[in-house]
This record gives structure tokens, sequence and C-alpha cells, in this order.
């Protein structure tokens, strides 16, 4: 995108669900760290090579806190962080008032461990901004075959900021949530079918389930759908599988008085 308005930029940016995208300068020469690069949607399902993410798919094991701090690590804050969202928040106080031990544990530790957050100032070439941002997975499919793990699931993506989706069989206790949570949480009528949309998928299940729920993603239609699977009753969340990750590159130095710039189309 070639333009000199601060606003535009936004409002693109905004509106855009892509993985890179870059303002008044080409789309080679990308520096390890400073420019990670990888897709969203059809073009892209991993973390960003050259990003602070890519290191720990790599991993077998690795600390809880190890994706919050390598986005830490990666630049400053853009602005200054905001609250958790009300369906959160609203999670967490229902679960004191049901005297869930677990769920309240969960919520404390997904607040501690998100790696989301305000963008992230990489720093760069003199000329240049960059910018590295986490979005939620739109729609987590949380599929589970108990309701402690389910609602683990759904703290987890609650978290990040995301909407969980409950399958049907789920109806009785998603009508128990409250109604500030309810907001977050879909119900899908047939969440196998393609026609569902799901972004990602969170499961507690053995091999076998895993291996079903492996295949049955593998052949939906569209976009491939990432999968985050754990055995049942693990607490531990990877919450950096429920987010995406975006890349904003711009060259200030052109959005000064390159007038040449704006005739390109």
């Amino acid at each position: 995108m070639h333009t000199r308005i601060d606003e535009t930029i936004a409002r693109v940016t905004r509106r855009l669900q892509v993985g890179n995208l870059y303002v008044n300068r080409n789309m080679v020469g990308a520096v390890v760290g400073v420019q990670p690069f990888g897709g969203d949607g059809l073009s892209g399902t991993g973390p960003k090579a050259g990003g602070p993410l890519y290191l720990l798919r790599l991993l077998s094991a690795r600390p809880a806190a190890a994706a919050r701090q390598a986005v830490r690590a990666a630049g400053d804050a853009d602005r200054e962080p905001t609250g958790s969202s009300p369906a959160f928040d609203a999670l967490l106080g229902w679960a004191r008032t049901q005297r869930d031990d677990a769920l309240i544990a969960a919520c404390q530790r997904f607040a501690e461990l998100n790696p989301g957050g305000p963008a992230r100032v990489l720093h760069g070439p003199t000329g240049e901004r960059n910018l590295y941002t986490l979005a939620p997975c739109a729609r987590v499919l949380c599929l589970a075959a108990n309701g402690a793990d389910r609602l683990l699931q759904t703290a987890a993506v609650l978290a990040v900021g995301g909407q969980a989706v409950w399958p049907a069989s789920a109806q009785a206790d998603w009508a128990r949530l409250p109604v500030e949570v309810l907001a977050q949480v879909a119900v899908a009528a047939d969440w196998r079918s393609d026609t569902a949309a799901v972004d990602a998928v969170l499961l507690h299940g053995d091999e076998a389930r895993t291996r079903e729920i492996a295949q049955l993603l593998a052949g939906r239609a569209g976009p491939i759908v990432r999968l985050a699977a754990l055995p049942p009753g693990q607490a531990d969340v990877p919450l950096e599988r429920l987010v995406v990750e975006r890349a904003l590159s711009i060259n200030t130095a052109a959005a000064g008085g390159n007038a040449s710039l704006m005739t390109l189309g």
C-alpha cells in the first residue's frame, strides 16, 4: 500500500486480515526479528519465520511463560496495555461464585501468561517503523469429554480475546453461563460441517480422538484449521496457539515527500 496519511494506514490495517502489510516499501529484504514473515488464512498456518514465536514451535517442552516473554522481548509496547475483556472477567467472577477453584486458578494463570496485548515496535533500520501484533483467532472450537476441560478451554480463548464455540451437545452447560460470557461463547449446531465458522480447535482428548479430529479438519474445504490437542485434564493450554501474528512495515522516510510513490498502482 502507498499512502502518506496515517489515518488511512490505521483504517486499512484494522480491516485487512493479512499476515504482512507493507506501506511505501516493497516486500523484499526482510530482516529476521524486524519483519517476521508468514501469511494468514489460506497462505499461512504456523508461526512467522523470524518472529518471536517461531522457535517455540520447534521445542518439545518450554516454560509456561515462554511465549509471553518472547513477545515482550521482541520490542517495546506501542501504547499502554488495556485490561482483560468483560467476558473473561465475568467468567472469573462466575467461577468464584461457583467456588470452582480449578477454573479460578486457570483464569488467573491465563491472565498472567497471555502473550497478547498492544503492538510491539520492533527495532529496525532508521526510516522504518515495524509493528508486531497478536490478534485472537476469531472462533475457537472447544472439544472435551467433560465440562471442566471445556470451561478451561473457554477461559483460555477468552483470555486472548477470542470467541469460543461449543458443540450443541454442551447446550445445557452453556445456558448456565453468565450473560456477559454468553456474548463470547457460541453454540454450533453441527461443528463437523464445512460451513461451520471455525478458525482453530482446542481439544482435550486421547491419541485416538486427536487423530480423528485431525483427519476431519484435514478434509475441510478452505483455510486449514489449526488444532491444539492436549490430554484430558491438562491445564497448561498453549495460549500462543490461539492467536495469529500480524506484521506491519512502514517506510516512514517515503511518507515525507516522495510524490512518485503515489503514482504506483
